[in-house]
């Protein structure tokens, strides 16, 4: 079985992660959104709305499934079997970010990390932005999925 893991706060998940995902479900047999938590990091949204927010978009899509760790995320893919991690890139800092993690976790486990480019449209979302337009009173609803508007 092809397993991936896509991990991330997902404060909250965007479109651009449903891009992502909805595009590499013929690439894998199953994947897993892995919510990683840090007592350390202040999040908008509870653990509880981030897991229901996907929970609910893909409550139709039997190869995704949700789930929380903590710790290094290859300790996670190691404990679920999982070979591949999975990532989006929107841009070249994208890259340069996520090729440095995505090498030393191969150093670290021999498990690879797949990147999907963003789709023309959704490069300029992200969790960030999202959190910053809603707390200013903004219209964010054409950057994230139903549940969380």
């Amino acid at each position: 079985m092809k397993r991936a893991v896509f991990p991330g706060s997902f404060d909250p998940i965007t479109l651009g992660h449903v891009d992502i995902l909805e595009r590499s479900l013929p690439l894998f047999d199953e994947i897993i959104l892995a919510i990683g938590t840090n007592s350390d990091k202040k999040y908008m949204f509870s653990l509880e709305d981030r897991v229901r927010f996907l929970e609910e978009t893909f409550k139709n899509e039997p190869k995704i499934k949700v789930m929380t760790y903590k710790g290094l995320t290859v300790d996670f893919c190691k404990k679920e079997n999982a070979a591949f991690i999975l990532r989006g890139l929107r841009n070249s800092i994208d890259l340069e970010f996520e090729k440095t993690i995505g090498q030393t976790n191969y150093k670290m486990s021999g498990i690879e990390t797949v990147f999907l480019i963003s789709s023309s449209g959704k490069g300029h979302i992200s969790s960030s932005v999202v959190r910053d337009v809603r707390k200013n009173g903004g219209d964010f609803s054409f950057m994230v999925p139903e549940v969380v508007k």
